[in-house]
Parts: C-alpha cells; structure tokens; sequence
C-alpha cells in the first residue's frame, strides 16, 4: 500500500506584488509548495474540497475581499484552513473571524517565523482532515 505524498501546498492570495512575492520565497524557503494568486476569483476557481493544502489570504482586495474568499471556503470545506492576514484589521474583525473558523488571523507587519509556525500547522491539520475522509 503506498502512502498518500505529503501535504505542503499553501495558496497564497495577494494583490501587492512585491508583498506577494517576498511572502512566497520566505514560505518556499521553508519548504512549502506556493501557488500565487493575485485576485481572491482566480483562487476560488482552484480551490476545491480536496485540495491538499491550506489558504493565506490577504483581507482587502480588489473585488472578493479576503473575508469573503475565507466565507466562500468555508461553506465549499470547512476543513481547509484559512489564515488571513491584514494591515488595516482590529480586535473585533480579528474576533468575528476566529470564531467564524479562520484557522489564524496576522496583522501586517507579521513575524515572518510565526507565519511559517501557523501554515506549518495548519498544513498539519490539514493532512489529518484529508486523511480521515479517506478513512
């Protein structure tokens, strides 16, 4: 019986190209297979209730807003971990999110250590939630 490769595939939503490309090397230096998305419908059009990885979204975007890319998985997966990031949130955004199930939620300028930690164990949970539906 062979064993399912492992998980480590994080879908990061981000329409500041810089921010987006310096945040994708720093999580492919740790290891991570990225897939960028620079809109929150090119992501959705991928994203699906088996896809083997997790979501780091920005909050605000042109058009689907990170909040609702985070709804839209939500309803389609409720096991596929989104952590979203943002630098105009507060406490209350940040609150409604958590308790509405995103995995995580990091304010810019976010420690890019404790981006790695949070994706590494989303990725984690992830394979977990995968592999029981298998079961």
């Amino acid at each position: 019986m062979s064993e399912a490769a492992p998980i480590n595939r994080i879908a990061l939503v981000e329409d500041d190209e810089d921010l987006a490309r310096s945040t994708a090397q720093l999580l492919k230096l740790a290891g991570f297979e990225v897939t960028l998305f620079d809109r929150a419908q090119s992501a959705l059009d991928v994203l699906d209730v088996d896809w083997p990885g997790v979501v780091v979204t920005d909050v605000r975007m042109p058009g689907i807003s990170g909040i609702d890319l985070f709804r839209t998985v939500r309803e389609r997966d409720a096991e596929l971990p989104v952590v979203l990031i943002t630098g105009h949130g507060d406490v209350d955004m940040a609150v409604d999110m958590l308790k509405s199930g995103a995995w995580d939620f990091l304010t810019k300028p976010f420690d890019p250590d404790g981006l790695v930690t949070v994706c590494a164990r989303a990725i984690r949970a992830r394979e977990l939630a995968l592999e029981n539906r298998q079961l």
